[in-house]
C-alpha cells in the first residue's frame, strides 16, 4: 500500500514537517509555473516526488539533520556557485535544518531542473 505525500510529510516531527511542506509548496508552484499545469505528486522510492512526466521527478526527502533534493544535475555556473556548498553528492542538494530554508534558491533550482529535464 502506498502513502500520499501528505502522509509522508505528516510522519515527521512538526518542525521537520513544516520545512518539508514549505519545500513542497515551492517546488509544486515552480513546476506548475514552468509546465503550465499542476504536477502529480507521489511517494517514490520511499520519498516524496513532484512528477515532471510519467517517469521523471524532482524528489525531496526529510532526514534527521536535513532535507535532501534529488536529482539536481550540475547547474549553470552562477547558480551552481550558490548550490555547490549544499551539494553532498553529484546530484544531491542538502538543506540543513540548522539553517533557514533558502526557498528562493529552491525555486531557482526547480526551474533549472524542469527546464533541463524538458530539454
Amino acid at each position: 500500500m502506498s502513502i500520499s505525500v501528505e502522509e509522508y510529510i505528516a510522519g515527521f516531527p512538526e518542525d521537520v514537517a513544516t520545512r518539508l511542506q514549505q519545500v513542497r509548496e515551492v517546488i509544486v508552484a515552480e513546476v506548475t509555473r514552468v509546465l503550465g499545469t499542476p504536477p502529480e505528486e507521489r511517494v517514490r522510492y520511499g520519498i516524496a516526488a513532484v512528477m515532471l512526466d510519467a517517469r521523471g521527478a524532482l524528489h525531496f526527502a526529510g532526514w534527521k539533520q536535513h532535507i535532501g533534493l534529488y536529482p539536481v544535475h550540475v547547474l549553470p555556473d552562477d547558480l551552481e556557485a550558490e548550490v555547490a556548498p549544499l551539494r553532498t553528492a553529484k546530484d544531491t542538494v542538502k538543506l540543513l535544518h540548522s539553517r533557514p530554508l533558502p526557498l528562493g534558491l529552491v525555486t531557482r533550482i526547480t526551474s533549472e531542473v524542469v527546464s533541463h529535464y524538458r530539454g
